[in-house]
């Protein structure tokens, strides 16, 4: 989990040196029980080496600098808990770690930056759902993508079951009161109807406990939709409290203790494609109905002090693709190069972190999706 506190805390690191290193990982298979995860973060720490060398940095400066990757190579607990991907920042007194539900390529970056391009997806629609599963003896949240799901604990967050909430007297109250799943997930009730509004009361205050507690995780700057597969009679009632303000407008029915994380995962990214096709389908739609008019550009000379000013609504940038060179904001001069070498920095990443900072939306598309695939990056100005 990241959140876009600590997103803009990353943006706004920058030193001589700052290290950025994505991996793929896994969370269960061969790769784990072989160590084939640290293996590809080891060779990774051995580019940055190697570039720290190509600085003229001392090796006992740079074995200071790396420690707490180091470290984590020999934390055996932090191997069985990783996700689809790390992440990890490196710079003078400052190391953060995230394994997140991604699947990053290998790659690092050494500049006076950090490189978060790659987690673009957690906060501009593009892909990235929060799944929480509802009973009245159980809660689980989880992150998900449209390739994975990863379990996010907590705990300490929220109730686990309604007599946590409610007291320990709530089975006995409600010994003339049952619930029992319809065809639909819906919840069908025996017993007299104050028995009915007292349940309903009672799951309230529940829900109201689980909300106020994934809150303190979420915050209100997160942008992706949040699924809950729960019975269809508690739904109205989640909603009636929730305070996050993507709540998805429809769930995945039925008791989640009837599905397994792969058929959650199925069923939930089943509800949440079209939102995100449509979402990108219009921005792109609107980019190409502005290109002959100048309210969209494929041109990084009028892209990048556009993103400077806070004037784009919305960029488009190839996936696993880069431009590397040296914008000169007083004179406004562009030098495109053939390769990242210090000092020059990655323009597309300066692009990302720009346009999410002043609001705009960060999409990582294929080449073949781009809605001008002549270009590395297409933008969408604001008028």
């Amino acid at each position: 989990m990241i959140t876009k506190g600590e997103f803009t805390e990353l943006s706004k690191v920058h030193s001589a040196f700052c290290i950025s290193i994505y991996i793929p990982t896994h969370r269960a298979g061969e790769e784990t029980l072989k160590g084939k995860d640290i293996i590809v973060l080891k060779n990774q720490l051995k580019s940055v080496k190697k570039d720290l060398e190509l600085q003229g940095i001392s090796e006992t400066e740079i074995t200071e600098f790396l420690k707490p990757v180091e470290e984590l190579l020999e934390d055996h607990e932090f191997r069985k808990n990783l996700s689809d991907g790390l992440a990890i920042f490196i710079s003078k007194d400052f190391f953060r770690k995230y394994t997140l539900p991604l699947h990053f390529e290998e790659f690092s970056y050494v500049s006076n930056e950090f490189y978060l391009k790659p987690l673009m997806p957690f906060f501009n629609d593009d892909g990235m759902f929060y799944l929480l599963t509802l009973k009245a003896d159980e809660v689980k949240f989880y992150e998900g993508a449209r390739d994975s799901i990863t379990e996010i604990r907590i705990d300490d967050l929220v109730p686990s079951r309604i007599e946590d909430r409610v007291g320990y007297d709530h089975e006995q109250k409600n010994l003339q009161f049952r619930t029992q799943q319809g065809g639909k997930g819906e919840g069908i009730f025996h017993g007299q109807s104050d028995n009915e509004s007292e349940y309903k009361e009672e799951l309230i205050r529940y829900f109201r406990s689980i909300d106020k507690g994934l809150m303190t995780m979420l915050h209100d700057s997160q942008k992706p939709p949040l699924v809950l597969c729960c019975l269809d009679y508690y739904y109205p009632i989640y909603k009636e409290v929730n305070t996050y303000q993507n709540l998805f407008p429809d769930h995945v029915s039925g008791n989640p203790s009837d599905m397994d994380e792969l058929l959650l995962h199925e069923k939930a990214w089943e509800l949440v494609k079209p939102y995100f096709s449509q979402n990108r389908k219009i921005k792109s739609d609107l980019f190409l109905q502005g290109y002959n008019s100048g309210k969209s550009s494929s041109d990084l000379k009028d892209i990048i002090p556009a993103a400077l000013q806070g004037r784009i609504d919305t960029v488009f940038l190839e996936n696993r693709s880069d431009i590397f060179g040296i914008y000169n904001s007083s004179t406004q001069e562009l030098r495109i190069d053939s390769e990242h070498k210090i000092p020059n920095i990655s323009l597309m990443n300066l692009l990302a972190i720009k346009v999410f900072d002043q609001g705009g939306s960060v999409f990582l598309m294929e080449k073949e999706n781009m809605p001008d695939d002549s270009s590395k990056v297409n933008a969408l100005f604001r008028y």
